[in-house]
């Protein structure tokens, strides 16, 4: 879904592990693409239904392998560089500019090993790792980094409640 200004509306996931370390996946096809599990919310689905969607797709989970612990206030945008625009052959609707994105935290609760990236027909991550909370900031394309920063910021107070993070 494009909304009028030209963003996707999409969902961003943040997964927690039992050490306060997040997923980090490397997209297929890309040895130096990582980046959180992300996707875009189909017409007629909320977040929360996109959220366990792409979960699914994505990672190989389920709603019961997560615990929601909080999701972003708002919509967190951010534009693609002109060399990632797609040229609309048709012209109905806007062309995408971007992204909208509404992000979770998720506790993972289930053992690490039901982690499966083949789970789905077209998967989006070749490999894994956990990182520090901080780290993907740094580590994001260049074009995501605002976005990141802007939710690692907004949901650390959880992470520092849920004692994942030291007080700063």
């Amino acid at each position: 879904m494009i909304d009028e200004q030209g963003f996707r509306l999409n969902v961003g996931i943040i997964l927690v592990g039992a050490e306060g370390r997040v997923f980090w996946g490397r997209r297929i096809g890309n040895r130096d693409a990582w980046q959180f599990p992300q996707g875009g919310v189909m017409p007629g689905e909320t977040p929360e239904q996109a959220l366990y969607r792409e979960l699914e797709e994505e990672v190989g989970l389920t709603q019961g392998d997560v615990e929601v612990l909080a999701c972003t206030e708002g919509w967190l945008s951010y534009r693609l560089p002109r060399r990632f625009l797609r040229r609309r052959d048709d012209t109905r609707g806007p062309q995408c500019i971007g992204q909208r994105q509404k992000w979770f935290l998720l506790r993972l609760v289930s053992d690490e090993q039901r982690i499966d990236l083949a789970r789905s027909d077209t998967p989006e991550f070749e490999s894994w790792r956990w990182v520090s909370y901080w780290y993907p900031i740094r580590k994001v394309v260049h074009f995501k980094r605002g976005v990141y920063a802007r939710a690692l910021k907004e949901l650390a107070p959880i992470m520092r409640r849920e004692a994942y993070l030291k007080q700063s």
